[in-house]
């Protein structure tokens, strides 16, 4: 299936150690780029993270964050009772000969062992992460997918328009062939001297050859073909599908620059138009 390279997801989980919480975006991009914010104690998940992430997703500038959230009514820090007894202690056995010592809070705060953080069961709570990462990157590839169809159909509509002025053009070259033929045979005529008929036919066989766009034509055929099966694929498909628009590209270009009627013409830059908004539908596709 289709998918975007723009989406969002996101989830939380509950732990006993507070509130998981995992955010999943990405805009377009030529690879996969990710970037990480993670909670400190889940700082060394980030290769696990990259290999898993990549195994499911190929292209996008990706940002992923993972944050905990303290329980509710518990402090996510607290100090120790004890450590502060013996610093206060210490600091009336130092009142005497240091007068003049003053120690402010934060300094106090710093000092090895005042300050705690509740235990965590590091490994429980990777595994915990690695969880709800998983349920959130299976949102944000549904939502990828469903961004994805709309772009598919989008694109699906516009290669059938293509293969219909293909088509079209198609019918209007033996008209446009014969119209030729006597414009050529009408300008001859009002020359003073008369025409070899063998030579006559052969420049118009060889002018007609300059104009003749049935090669173009088949392989403008055999592109749609191309592209209806390659929307079908379940793999990624946006860097195929850009590479089979400049081969579109370039049959339109040459078609245009054989034009020798105004019909053609016409069809040739409405084909370069159809092929320019499949380009920009294509550059959202993973």
């Amino acid at each position: 299936m289709i998918r975007s390279m723009t989406a969002f997801a996101n989830g939380e989980r509950v732990t006993p150690w507070g509130t998981l919480g995992c955010e999943l975006r990405s805009v377009n991009h030529r690879f996969l780029e990710i970037g990480m914010r993670l909670h400190d104690d889940l700082r060394s998940l980030e290769p696990v993270l990259r290999e898993r992430i990549a195994s499911r997703i190929s292209r996008g500038k990706l940002d992923i964050s993972l944050r905990l959230r303290s329980p509710e009514g518990e402090g996510g820090l607290h100090t120790d009772p004890a450590r502060l007894r013996e610093l206060s202690e210490l600091a009336l056995q130092l009142s005497s000969p240091f007068p003049g010592l003053r120690v402010d809070f934060t300094q106090l705060l710093q000092f090895p062992g005042v300050l705690q953080a509740p235990a965590v069961d590091g490994a429980a709570l990777q595994a915990e992460a690695l969880a709800l990462v998983d349920e959130v990157v299976d949102e944000f590839i549904a939502a990828r997918e469903r961004e994805g169809s709309k772009l598919a159909a989008g694109i699906a509509e516009r290669v059938d328009a293509i293969a219909a002025i293909a088509g079209q053009v198609r019918a209007l070259m033996p008209a446009i062939r014969q119209g030729q033929r006597t414009k050529l045979e009408n300008r001859l005529a009002e020359l003073a001297q008369p025409v070899d008929p063998g030579r006559l036919e052969q420049e118009l066989v060889m002018w007609l050859q300059k104009l003749d766009v049935d090669e173009e034509l088949d392989r403008l055929d055999s592109h749609v073909s191309e592209a209806r099966r390659v929307l079908g694929l379940s793999q990624a498909v946006g860097r195929r599908l850009d590479f089979l628009l400049q081969e579109f590209n370039r049959e339109a270009n040459t078609l245009g620059s054989k034009s020798v009627d105004a019909r053609s013409s016409t069809a040739a830059v409405e084909l370069k138009v159809l092929i320019d908004q499949v380009r920009e539908q294509i550059q959202n596709i993973e």
